[in-house]
């Protein structure tokens, strides 16, 4: 995900890094030579003259942006809806911690309580890697016993079985009197939370926005933006290649904008920057466990996580 200070309002015309426009600046180009040769040719293809009156555009192009919006809309309801899942994840992992440390019965520096921070730890990133079908195995090999590791390198669900070895901690710590029924149960709900926001997280990459959908937009506003030249050649003369860029532009960057936070949980500039959040929870966890916190400094100026 992109993070980087705020630039003045000068400054944000002229930035590079971070925007989309690297993207699309190659189809912003052929847009440009196809305008350029319109206004050579003067509209006319074959010796046919293509005559297209500028209002039609002017129409379409306001259903075409509300179309936008739409599409933008549904691909920021996602993106958000995983960025409160991964807050939500922050929270019951603490409040589990927290337990850990002072509703047990096992000393705060004991070898237990590591454990089940460990697990936690070791959670939250098996399901950044889930998410981002990447493998996890070298944050396990530092956080788990070695049979452990070994053993969930063949599961498919990961993060689910991490919360099975969680639960049979609590049923351990029950059966040797360190907590009590109504402990087990504070436990037990919030491992079900845990298991809440897995499920919501799946339900986010298993079910992207319809494919046709997609295909239909950007079908219309490729088809818009290269019959432009020949609606405007007449009325902009000279000016109508920049006209018609520019407007090209705002579309083209909305809809590319709109792919990119589809899948909040990919590595694209504007997805959601998981691994910055999994170390966040990491380091806060060791905090409450009082174990030292691990260094994760990274750049302020322009980051992709």
């Amino acid at each position: 995900m992109i993070r980087r200070k705020k630039e003045n309002w000068f400054k944000m015309l002229f930035i590079w890094e971070g925007s989309v426009l690297p993207r699309i600046l190659p189809r912003l180009v052929v847009l440009f030579l196809l305008s350029v040769a319109v206004l050579v040719l003067k509209g006319t293809l074959f010796s046919y003259k293509i005559s297209l009156n500028p209002t039609p555009f002017t129409l379409f192009g306001i259903a075409l942006a509300l179309f936008l919006g739409f599409r933008n809309n549904a691909s920021y309801d996602r993106f958000w809806e995983g960025r409160k899942l991964w807050g939500a994840l922050l929270n019951e992992t603490r409040s589990l911690a927290r337990q850990a440390v002072t509703l047990s019965g096992y000393d705060p520096q004991s070898a237990e309580v590591a454990i089940f921070i460990n697990y936690l730890i070791a959670f939250t990133y098996a399901l950044n890697h889930q998410l981002r079908k990447t493998d996890p195995s070298a944050h396990f090999k530092t956080l788990l016993p070695p049979l452990l590791a070994e053993k969930l390198s063949n599961a498919r669900y990961k993060p689910i079985m991490l919360m099975k070895e969680m639960g049979l901690w609590v049923q351990k710590a029950k059966q040797e009197g360190k907590i009590d029924s109504m402990v087990a149960v504070a436990f037990d709900s919030n491992l079900n939370k845990l298991s809440e926001i897995v499920g919501g997280c799946e339900r986010i990459v298993s079910t992207p926005i319809p494919y046709t959908y997609g295909v239909l937009l950007h079908r219309t506003v490729y088809l818009y933006c290269f019959l432009l030249p020949f609606g405007f050649v007449d009325s902009l003369g000279l000016f109508m290649p920049l006209i018609v860029v520019f407007i090209a532009y705002t579309f083209v960057a909305l809809e590319a904008i709109a792919d990119e936070i589809e899948e909040p949980f990919g590595t694209e500039p504007n997805d959601l920057a998981l691994n910055e959040m999994s170390r966040m929870i990491e380091n806060t966890l060791l905090e409450i466990a009082d174990q030292p916190l691990k260094d994760h400094a990274a750049s302020q100026q322009y980051i992709i996580d």
